[in-house]
């Protein structure tokens, strides 16, 4: 395997990851998606309440990470997913200090919503790709998902 790629390869790839970055952030597609679950939730914060469900038990710091914003900006979001009662924060098994978040049972059929929803509007967009096309993207973001994380 050699280490150096075609260069216009490489540019064209970083144009459609920016492309896709561009597009999943655009506040329009939060509200799509939102408006198809039929949830009543804001749009900052159904991503961390989705983060929640799928890391958690999961700290502030963590999310904070994780969604490139701000410890204190998290932290007030949580605190308003906690007050809808979607998730709940207790001390963290490891590190008593540390106040990590999971998600409750409301919390999780809102989760669950945002996803049938999500697979709804995929099944949309994707409705001209067959199941081998695919499985095939699928492999292929997983594979540089896995590479980029290390």
């Amino acid at each position: 395997m050699h280490n150096t790629h075609d260069p216009k390869i490489l540019r064209d790839l970083h144009t459609a990851i920016i492309d896709l970055v561009d597009e999943i952030n655009r506040p329009r597609r939060d509200d799509r998606l939102i408006q198809e679950a039929g949830i009543p939730l804001d749009r900052a914060l159904f991503p961390l309440l989705v983060r929640v469900g799928r890391h958690g038990p999961v700290g502030v710091v963590d999310l904070a990470d994780r969604t490139g914003r701000d410890h204190t900006t998290i932290s007030r979001q949580m605190a308003r997913l906690e007050e809808l009662g979607l998730i709940e924060r207790r001390s963290s098994a490891k590190d008593k200090r540390v106040r990590e978040a999971v998600v409750t049972e409301k919390g999780g059929k809102m989760v669950a919503a945002l996803n049938a929803a999500r697979e709804r509007l995929a099944n949309r967009i994707l409705a001209g790709w067959s199941d081998a096309e695919l499985d095939t993207l699928r492999h292929l973001l997983r594979r540089f998902a896995d590479d980029l994380m290390r």
